[in-house]
């Protein structure tokens, strides 16, 4: 096989597997069936006893993790306390209670940009290497895209653009639950403090920790949800949709996300009451 074609091989193996990631699949089945049941009823002979060596001490210098407990309660103090969107800002930015913060950022964390009287949040997943040398949400590749669709859906000035989590996952991986958790008080203030009409939740993980489902985005996308603050005091319509990210792998797609863009625009301009 020539060097060409591997490559090929490769980029569309991997395109693949970001597909079916995307779409929630997070097993893989063998060619031939295993007798699992059999299997159990045969009893392992016991592996000798040995001795195991100390393990070492951890360096000083070693990160450790921030009890969640103690993170959250320390986002819900300094949410609370932010009055305005850039106090918000500041308070995100000396929070470290979550551990992106020293594992993935190499540069800051990563709030929003956008309107600050916008009618609609949009919330991605987290920020990727441009997004953290930046210090803005979708800039990249796919930031280019997701602004190219709305403003082909007529949203363009009347979106606030964030992520679930505020670092950068190390090597772009998707932001854990736990990182999202410690994350989520500074993006219900967010919420506060906008007060948006409605959400538009791009990609898996995003539409997975805010409405508190494990379907895969695939099964999510095109249907509205009903998002509720922690305390219950704020309920907006919320909208997932297929990730830019996805849509650069997977260009036939974009005929499910440009759908979901004309029913959020459609129902974003129809008459509302306060």
């Amino acid at each position: 096989m020539s060097p060409a074609s591997m490559t090929s091989s490769a980029a569309a193996a991997e395109s693949l597997l970001a597909f079916w990631a995307d779409a929630g699949v997070d097993a893989m089945l063998l060619d031939e069936p295993v007798d699992r049941i059999a299997l159990g009823r045969v009893v392992p002979p016991r592996p000798p006893e040995r001795k195991l060596a100390p393990a070492p001490a951890a360096p000083a210098s070693a990160a450790v993790t921030p009890d969640l407990s103690a993170a959250l309660a320390e986002a819900h103090r300094l949410a609370a306390a932010a009055p305005d969107l850039e106090a918000l800002k500041a308070a995100i930015e000396a929070f470290d209670g979550c551990p992106l913060k020293f594992e993935g950022a190499a540069r800051q964390s990563v709030f929003y940009r956008g309107a600050l009287d916008a009618p609609l949040m949009v919330i991605g997943e987290g920020p990727g290497q441009e997004e953290d040398l930046r210090g803005e949400p979708f800039v990249g590749r796919a930031g280019q895209l997701l602004d190219k669709m709305l403003g082909a859906a007529g949203l363009n000035g009347r979106a606030f653009i964030t992520n679930s989590v505020f670092w950068r996952p190390p090597g772009n991986r998707n932001p854990t639950a736990a990182e999202q958790m410690v994350c989520a008080p500074f993006l219900e203030r967010a919420v506060a403090l906008l007060k948006p009409r409605m959400l538009l939740l791009v990609g898996g993980p995003s539409a997975k920790s805010m409405l508190k489902r494990e379907e895969g985005i695939l099964a999510l996308r095109g249907r509205w949800f009903e998002w509720r603050s922690e305390d219950g005091s704020i309920e907006l319509p919320a909208l997932p949709t297929l990730h830019p990210a996805f849509l650069l792998r997977q260009p036939a797609a974009k005929k499910k996300a440009w759908s979901d863009l004309q029913t959020l625009a459609e129902r974003l301009d129809r008459p509302h009451r306060d």
